[in-house]
């Protein structure tokens, strides 16, 4: 099997251009890819998995990855997805989130020896003049065409900037430098940048040719990671200070039944034929198979060493033991009154709840445990001595959890 043919099988791939020459160069190693990246954040999040392990695994196949990092994009901000206009950054929040990205990519992508290559899009972006820019590239996308794109169409009830209406043009302009400048012949991103990416390989037709037509092939990625990462608390960051190993595999230790197959065959680097295995399993051996997808996915983000901390962490909860690693919230004792506090402080000021009142209803209706024993009584109270040394571990529901220690 190829590596475009394992694409397929691990469900990754949804549209395609040119598929029979996309196969040959991907399968032929031939292929210099890129995959874009919006610096919104200081950090990558699980919603960038699957295209890091895409990056990663057809590197192993011998093709080239570009990581294009979106410096100057970033300032106009990709309106796929949105109800309204995303915040404008400053150029040295732009910096700083790119220099955040190149950290956690190298664990991924191999850069060294010309492997790989990372390039900030304002290297070309910011200089542009405006009305060099329209005249070049203007004449090749039609009004029209563009309206009709799913990621304006969502946007025109509620309203699209002109700012957020130029970025289908940055971006094709994006694919047409890095064609002439680093020979990239394919893209990937996700299917809300479909409209984009067809935006680019049409515009390399038109400025080039249709022999450069040929080696410009758009690949469209399945967008099942955009689905991911995000929790009622937020994203999960590929950063440790944002998100603790710990925290990042009982995320994944907690997906539903229905997906961990899913997230298997996408995201880890197992052979398929161990995976199909799994399609066999039921009850508690769903169970093994969440802790084998967080594991491999722990390890790969965070290392072995931190993975395996994380899997005895995680039993040891499921146990009703100490998990060393579990996230912590300290007391002080301002927070203590004649040196005790009740569980509902506790319990919002561990972050498990928002308010008191939430508490109560959790409280009440037995969502909270502590050391393992389901806890109804609003008004129990905990000591410092309780709270002093490993503490108590609070529970809200089945993935929501603390040790909380009086420092």
């Amino acid at each position: 099997m190829g590596v475009y043919e394992e694409l397929q099988a691990r469900g990754l791939i949804a549209q395609v251009t040119n598929e029979e020459e996309i196969r040959k160069m991907v399968n032929e190693g031939r292929a210099v890819f890129y995959i874009g990246f919006d610096p919104t954040a200081d950090s990558l999040h699980v919603g960038h998995f699957m295209a890091l392990c895409l990056m990663k695994r057809l590197q192993m196949a011998g093709n080239k990855p570009i990581a294009l990092i979106g410096g100057g994009t970033g300032m106009v901000g990709d309106p796929s997805g949105r109800t309204d206009m995303r915040t404008m950054m400053t150029v040295e929040t732009i910096q700083h989130n790119c220099d955040c990205f190149k950290k956690q990519m190298s664990r991924f992508i191999d850069f060294s020896e010309g492997k790989a290559m990372m390039v900030n899009n304002a290297e070309w972006l910011m200089n542009l003049n405006y009305i060099d820019f329209l005249r070049e590239i203007g004449p090749h996308f039609s009004v029209n065409n563009m309206l009709r794109a799913e990621c304006y169409k969502q946007r025109m009830e509620k309203g699209l900037s002109f700012l957020e209406f130029n970025y289908m043009l940055m971006q094709s302009y994006d694919f047409y430098e890095l064609f002439q400048r680093y020979g990239c012949n394919m893209q990937f991103g996700g299917d809300d940048q479909w409209s984009n990416m067809l935006g680019g390989t049409e515009l390399i037709r038109r400025k080039l040719g249709k022999d450069a037509h040929a080696m410009t092939i758009t690949l469209l990625l399945n967008s099942e990671g955009k689905k991911m990462g995000k929790t009622q608390s937020g994203a999960v960051w590929l950063d440790p200070n944002k998100t603790t190993p710990f925290e990042f595999y009982q995320y994944w230790r907690n997906v539903g039944d229905a997906d961990v197959l899913k997230c298997l065959r996408m995201l880890t680097f197992l052979p398929l034929e161990q995976i199909d295995e799994m399609d066999k399993w039921e009850g508690s051996q769903l169970n093994q198979a969440k802790e084998i997808l967080a594991y491999e996915l722990t390890s790969l983000v965070h290392g072995e060493e931190e993975a395996k901390k994380a899997q005895e962490s995680a039993r040891a909860l499921f146990a009703g033991g100490a998990a060393a690693e579990m996230p912590t919230a300290e007391l002080s004792d301002a927070d203590l009154s004649d040196g005790s506090i009740d569980l509902l402080s506790i319990v919002q000021k561990s972050g498990l709840c928002a308010s008191r009142s939430e508490a109560r209803r959790n409280v009440e209706q037995g969502g909270v445990s502590v050391d393992g024993e389901i806890v109804k009584d609003i008004k129990a109270v905990y000591t410092k001595e309780q709270l002093s040394g490993e503490g108590i571990v609070v529970k809200r529901g089945k993935k929501n959890f603390r040790r909380v220690v009086v420092k």
